[in-house]
């Protein structure tokens, strides 16, 4: 055994450093980081021959299910679900090790809430992992597992405890004895080795999928000799797990039953955080050298006291909780950055929008550091983490303006809202909840967090009134949404009553100056600057009346003298913001629609306090959404250009809406829109966006419009002057006689607010396309980093489809392989008709898909009418031609089940068959078939309901034939009823 074990030693790959670091050695030099992740991938690459692969983006590809990349297994998904396309490199792969960069904030994992509370949360985290893809399984896997720790990084054997799946008789799954035994085999005492139910050692990709038992590697952190197996799974800061070796050997199918897979496949992971904190002998990850350096950077810029590892009370000021949580996030913000998910307002970017407002948060309030903190730790971060990833010092500058830029925009916004909480709180009566109106201003105003106001709440005390914050969210989406109930308050607030418009023009209240809507300017970086806008209150509406005076908490429209909002019309929503009262920084009054009505525009605003006519206001846009309307606006203009160029000049529009989130066209047609159309409108509106060319907007005389060759019919509905908006061509060149740079290019009639330059558009996708009625069709596209991620979407489902084209044509014999294959085509079937992306590519699917269905059914009834044909052979020589046939037999469809009855009765027409087969499920299936010779006095239907009912099942048919179902434990007694019921007909 001695020799066997200098044997091993000798074989194992060298390190380069001498692991002298083991719990038991305090004070010696501890292995680094960096260290610690090369000697994992090094082992599985050069002692066990794993491909060692790069760490994929935590940005997921063409995934709608994951925000971010939260585990190493993401990128292999296709692999365990039998999706991979059998020429694509993943499908070379068998076994495999990467460190991947992960990310849980948002979604179903989310640890956001919990970093900087304790010592062990983390919003990114780097997971160490190896696969197998239908090579070693867990005899293998346990033993590289139970090799690298405890003789490669030399963690005591008694320090380490194992647990494995103990089997759950409700599903019918028996203890994974296999995997206890290998553990022994290693050596690990029995008291070391612990089973646990399927909650802790059962793993599963989802409802339905892969999964299979899993072991558990724990670590104590105590030690000293004691036994702390009764800490395992426990929630014991002492006792943690480090490891997982997940054993995937089912599927779980839609109906709940597990089948074994057909290739057996290992997904192990191990956090690189909590094995370094292991290997330095520290208990928290904030202790060691993937924290301790941007601790220390912290530390050198800020005025508060250094990081001491406080928690909970002892944490005095909350001090070393924002040491935490700024130096947990902006590592996250670095890798998010780096892969391609910048700050913004949905999805994966708001959430990292939440992450970086959390971390100047605690930067500005309570380490009191100046701004640009996170800026200067991002080379901190790359020192730490760019050997590993280098994309993240190729992209350090750019993660610096990102967050300086994000960081400006939000402190202006923390102070305002910081003494907006302050003011309000002051007013508040003892023991009340923080108002609803306020915190929603601050929400859907500012771009407040939820969880940022709740904490500076809870920093006070003071608890927000939920309810009523959760009514004014579901008001504002009704609004949204455009609902039945939608929009009823707004309008009655927004929509002027022909009375009081009469007495605004009677006396003489001039209308609303709504020109500085149009002004704004792209800075030095490509940004949109939008200025604010300084009006007088004219008047307040309310209940159909004009008032003016309206009191704290009521919803009204405010008329302004001039307004920078743009009001719903021409198809495209309004703008949303706030506006203050000058002298008043402290108070928002948020602006949830804007109208435009005879001249006058109203603005919907909640009053927050008292306003009164007379008042001196600024107004300001949320940009987010204005420059999403915009994007969305030009877009439809290229796509209106793009519809003539392809389908014709005589494409006309019949209607279209512009919101933030998409836009829609409807247009006539003669016939339907191919796919090649589709594909070629798309093609011409992204070349446009290419050219980057300059959108040329201009108010022109109604009668020098009229003369616009190509220009669509203009009316007198329009106002005098009208506004022309032309892409690439400037609009006093449209506007000679003999030009016809209108018919090269778009240019139209709009009173919408326009991108600058049309490369602002990015992309555009046609995620819908379908007739409203015959000669009318209506188009659904999104633009920007929604078409990025839709065709994404749609890239990775060909894959998957293609991937299933193939494997149907290979030769499949298994009628359960076939039916799995049938249903997968299903499954992708809804995902396809369900999820945004290109239309075009969606019909392609779609088509492919209904054959492959075609196909499979096909398959399905040709293997079932095959096996059946087998049994039927079999019974028939048993039965030699009896008068009736009663047997049970396997059979793993009711189908199949019926037709050995059609073969039996079809080869022997004189015979009367009734068969039983039970499931593994506890049920038995009944089919069942009557010779027409004993008709009408023997009936199928009555037959197969005497049989069921004694198996306390149902049945139902026709008097030839039936089928139905029962429980097992009435099998017996139903198969001596059968007979029976058989002989009293004959």
């Amino acid at each position: 055994m001695a020799a066997a074990a200098r044997l091993r030693r000798r074989l194992l790959l060298e390190v380069p450093w001498r692991w002298r670091c083991s719990p038991r050695r305090d004070g010696a030099a501890c292995p680094s980081a960096g260290q610690i992740r090369a000697a994992f991938l090094r082992f599985f690459e050069e002692r066990h021959g794993h491909r060692r692969l790069p760490s994929a983006p935590v940005r997921p590809r063409g995934d709608p299910r994951l925000l971010f990349v939260n585990a190493g297994m993401n990128q292999f998904k296709p692999i365990f679900l039998g999706t991979v396309h059998p020429r694509s490199e993943l499908a070379q792969y068998r076994r495999v090790v990467n460190s991947q960069k992960c990310v849980r904030a948002g979604g179903k994992h989310n640890d956001l809430e919990d970093v900087g509370r304790d010592t062990y949360h983390h919003t990114f985290f780097e997971m160490l992992g190896n696969w197998s893809f239908g090579d070693y399984f867990k005899e293998e896997a346990c033993s590289m597992a139970w090799e690298l720790l405890t003789e490669v990084y030399e963690i005591p054997r008694d320090r380490l405890y194992v647990t494995y799946f103990g089997g759950d008789p409700s599903l019918g799954l028996s203890a994974d004895e296999e995997c206890r035994d290998v553990w022994l085999h290693l050596g690990v005492p029995a008291s070391h080795v612990l089973p646990f139910p399927l909650k802790d050692n059962f793993w599963e990709m989802g409802d339905t999928g892969p999964c299979g038992p899993c072991t558990e590697i724990h670590y104590d952190h105590v030690g000293g000799g004691r036994n702390a197996a009764a800490l395992v799974n426990q929630g014991s800061p002492d006792v943690v797990e480090i490891w997982n070796l997940v054993f995937m050997q089912y599927s779980r199918e839609v109906e709940g039953n597990l089948l074994p897979l057909p290739q057996h496949h290992v997904d192990t992971g191990m956090g690189l955080e909590r094995l370094v904190t292991v290997l330095q002998n520290k208990r928290s990850s904030y202790d060691t050298d993937l924290f301790t350096p941007i601790l220390d950077a912290i530390h050198k810029v800020c005025r508060a006291p250094r990081y001491q590892g406080l928690v909970g009370n002892a944490d005095v000021g909350r001090v070393n909780m924002a040491y935490r949580v700024v130096a947990d996030h902006v590592r996250t913000l670095c890798v998010c950055i780096t892969d391609g998910i910048y700050p913004g307002f949905s999805g994966a970017e708001l959430v990292l929008r939440r992450i970086l407002r959390r971390a100047v948060r605690f930067c500005s309030e309570v380490l009191q550091a100046p701004p640009g903190l996170l800026a200067s730790l991002v080379p901190t971060v790359v020192e730490v983490l760019g050997d590993a990833y280098p994309e993240l010092t190729r992209n350090a500058n750019q993660i610096k303006d990102i967050l300086n830029e994000n960081e400006a925009a939000f402190l202006s916004s923390l102070e305002r809202g910081r003494r907006i909480i302050e003011r309000t709180v002051q007013q508040m009566e003892p023991s009340t909840n923080f108002p609803a109106e306020v915190a929603w201003s601050l929400y859907g105003s500012l771009g407040f967090p939820l969880d940022l106001i709740d904490l500076m709440l809870e920093e006070k005390g003071i608890s927000l009134d939920s309810a009523a914050f959760n009514k004014l969210a579901l008001e504002d989406a009704k609004r949204k949404a455009g609902g039945p109930q939608a929009g009823q308050t707004g309008t009655a607030n927004t929509r002027l009553d022909v009375h009081s418009l009469a007495w605004l023009q009677g006396s003489s209240v001039p209308t609303t100056d709504d020109s500085p809507k149009y002004t704004y300017t792209l800075g030095l970086h490509g940004q949109y600057e939008f200025s604010p806008c300084q009006a007088t209150v004219l008047m307040l509406y309310k209940d159909q009346s004009l008032h003016k005076e309206v009191g704290a908490g009521q919803r009204c429209g405010v008329i302004l003298d001039r307004t920078n909002f743009y009001a719903e019309q021409g198809g495209q929503d309004s703008d949303q913001g706030y506006m203050i009262r000058l002298g008043q920084q402290d108070v928002l009054f948020p602006v949830e629609s804007v109208h435009l009505c005879g001249g006058y525009v109203i603005h919907e605003v909640t009053a927050v306090e008292t306003l009164r006519a007379g008042d001196q206001v600024q107004l300001f846009v949320d940009e987010a959404q204005r420059l999403a309307c915009m994007r969305n606006h030009t877009a439809t203009h290229l796509l209106s250009f793009a519809l003539r160029r392809v389908l014709g000049d005589s494409t006309e529009q019949r209607g279209s809406h512009v919101t933030a989130q998409q836009l829609r066209f409807d247009f006539d047609t003669k016939g339907h829109v191919t796919v090649e159309q589709l594909q070629q409108v798309e093609q011409v509106v992204r070349d446009l966006i290419q050219k980057n060319e300059v959108v040329h907007m201009a108010e022109v005389p109604l009668t020098l419009a009229r003369r616009v060759q190509g220009l669509r019919a203009v009316d007198e509905e329009y106002p005098d002057p009208v506004r022309i908006v032309s892409l690439g061509v400037p609009v006093e060149n449209v506007l000679t006689c003999d030009s016809k740079a209108a018919m090269q290019t778009s240019v139209e009639l709009c009173c919408g607010t326009h991108l600058l330059q049309t490369g602002s558009v990015e992309d555009l996708a046609i995620i819908s396309e379908r007739q409203l009625v015959k000669g009318i069709s209506r188009v659904i596209a999104v633009t920007g980093g929604r078409a990025k991620e839709a065709r994404e979407v749609g890239q990775c489902l060909a894959v998957e489809v293609d991937s299933v084209s193939l494997r149907m044509k290979q030769r499949i014999t298994s009628i359960p392989e076939m039916q799995n294959l049938s249903k997968e085509v299903g499954q992708l079937t809804k995902v396809v008709a369900s999820t945004a992306m290109p239309q075009w590519q969606r019909k392609e699917l779609q088509t492919i898909l209904k054959a492959l269905q075609r196909t499979a059914n096909t398959a399905i009834k040709k293997l079932e009418l095959q096996q059946a044909e087998k049994v039927a052979q079999i019974l028939l020589a048993k039965y030699c031609n009896q008068p009736v046939i009663i047997d049970t037999i396997p059979a793993d469809s009711l189908s199949i089940l019926m037709k050995v009855v059609n073969q039996l009765c079809d080869k022997s027409p004189g015979t009367s068959v009734l068969l039983l087969s039970p499931q593994t499920s506890g049920e038995v299936l009944c089919a069942c078939q009557v010779s027409k010779s004993c008709l009408p006095g023997f009936s199928a239907a009555d037959w197969a309901m005497a049989v069921c009912t004694q198996m306390e099942g149902k049945a139902g048919g026709s008097p030839i034939v039936a089928k139905g179902s029962g429980n097992a434990k009435g099998m017996q007694g139903a198969l001596t009823t059968a007979l029976e019921f058989a002989q009293s007909k004959l």
